[in-house]
Parts: C-alpha cells; structure tokens; sequence
C-alpha cells in the first residue's frame, strides 16, 4: 500500500501580468497569424496540409512551365504570341487553384469557431465582432493572394529576366501596380464570397459544396439565360465565376474572348466585381451582428 502524498498547497493566487499590452491591434494581428497558420495547415497534421499544398501547385507549376518555355523560345515573336499567356489571361489557368483555396479557407476558419466555441473566446478578449471579422478577413485575403498574386508576380519577374516582360521601369512599374490591383480584386471577391457561405451555416463541408455550387450554378444560368434567352448581357454581371476575371482582363487593358462580355464595359464589369464584394462583406456583418455569443 503506497504512502499518501506529502505535497500542499500553501497559497493560492494571481500574478500581475508584466508584460507589454499589445491591446486590440495586437489582438487583431495574434487572431490574423494564427488564423493564417491554421488554414495553411502549419503545426497541424498532415492532412491538413493536403488541399494548400495542392492549390499551390496548381496556381505556380503552370507559371514555372510558362517562364521554362520563354526561356527556351526561338528567337522570334510568334512564338510568344501563340504560346506565351498575357498576364489576364493567366488567371484563367489558376482558377481551379483560387476556387479550391476559396472553398476551403474561409469555412476552416470561421465554421469552427462557432461551432466549437472559440467565437466566444475570442469576443472575450480585446476584440469586438467587428474587429473578429476585420482580423479574419485579413487572413483569408492573405491566404487567397498566395494564388493570386504569387504566380503573376512570378511570371513578370521570370519574363523580365529572360528578356520577355516589360522593358523600362516605367513600364514594369505599371504592370506591377495592374498586378497587385488584379490580384487584390479577385482575393476580395472570392475571399469575401467564400467568408458570406461560411457565416450561414457551422458546417464547414457545407459552406464548402455551397460555394462551388454557386459558382458553377451563377455561371449556368446567366449565360444560359443571355445565350438561349436572348436576355440582355448585363445579366452576365451576375456570373460569379467568370466576373472577377473579366475584370482581370480590364484592369490589363486586353479585350475579352468572350462575345457576351464584349458588350460590356470595363467599367461596369469592374464595378459590379466591387459591388458584389460588398455586398457579401454586408452579409457577414448582418449575420454576426445578429449572431447570439455565449461568453
């Protein structure tokens, strides 16, 4: 028979914390980081890590393939022509990369906290709803510029190196700033779609099948509507999946392919990707303005 143990408590009590109070920008960029590492998969298992490094693969092997191919080019400009994607046209081979990551993060991130409770946590702490939200925000555009802003950064810098790109900082300078602008645009649109599907349910595979389905269903039916229909092409502005990128092709100042949206100005294409971006940014607001929180 084992002794019983001699350990005591001799007093109980708290100690004053000493260190330095970040406050609530501290908050936001603690909420930012981890949020950003949890949807990357880092110190998680690794089947967490499947789906980035997949979407990765397919937003940056194409661009390495595209830089190989300019590398090893004849010396003659057909071959570019034909061959070589503008940078607009680049983002129609990474779709399936943004539309996976679009997917995925928004309803890793934010179905699980409410659903195991961290929502409330969270809202202990400097931070409010909005500033949640805000935090939240940052992290899934962040992560969704890994594929949209990454691979034609990539591609500009491979295609200067080898004598292909822009010539002249002027000119660079100008494509950089498209770039940045293009991919900014389409993390917002996709990011701010992706984060309106995930605040309506907890289940993070519904919000996931959810949001592919209303891209693929916004595509269907509008052009559907404007091609069988003879409905007026401003339908087409309702087209979730191909909008964001036809606004790519304007910001770049290239004309579409697409006959339909040829009837459609820069302008208005542009405009209507913002506008859709805040209304789905309205709907997060909406619903966790009115989301019950136990603390």
């Amino acid at each position: 028979m084992t002794a019983p143990s001699s350990a005591r408590i001799i007093e109980g009590g708290y100690r004053r914390f000493e260190g330095v109070r970040s406050g609530r920008r501290g908050a936001i960029r603690s909420v930012a980081i981890h949020t950003t590492q949890r949807a990357l998969g880092l110190r998680r298992a690794a089947r967490y890590k499947i789906l980035p490094v997949l979407a990765a693969l397919l937003a940056y092997v194409p661009a390495i393939v595209y830089a190989g191919l300019a590398a090893l080019r004849p010396p003659d400009t057909f071959f570019d022509n034909q061959f070589l994607p503008t940078y607009a046209e680049y983002y129609f081979f990474i779709t399936s990369a943004i539309v996976v990551f679009a997917a995925f993060v928004a309803p890793e991130v934010l179905c699980t906290d409410r659903r195991t409770g961290m929502l409330g946590l969270y809202l202990a702490s400097p931070l409010t709803r909005y500033t949640y939200l805000l935090s939240k925000a940052l992290s899934v555009m962040g992560v969704l510029a890994i594929v949209t802003l990454g691979p034609p950064l990539f591609l500009l810098i491979a295609y200067v190196l080898i004598g292909t790109g822009p010539d002249g900082p002027a000119d660079i300078l100008l494509f950089v700033v498209r770039i940045v602008a293009a991919g900014a645009l389409v993390s917002a649109f996709f990011g701010s779609l992706s984060m309106a599907v995930s605040s309506l349910t907890d289940r993070k595979a519904a919000a996931s099948a959810a949001i592919v389905v209303i891209l693929l269903l916004s595509g269907v039916v509008t052009g559907s509507l404007v091609e069988g229909a003879d409905v007026s092409p401003q339908l087409l502005l309702a087209n979730l999946f191909v909008l964001p990128f036809e606004a790519v092709i304007r910001i770049f100042g290239e004309s579409t392919e697409d006959v339909n949206f040829q009837q459609l100005g820069a302008t208005e294409v542009i405009a209507a990707t913002i506008g859709w971006c805040l209304v789905f940014a309205g709907v997060v607001v909406a619903r966790y303005r009115a989301l019950e929180v136990t603390r």
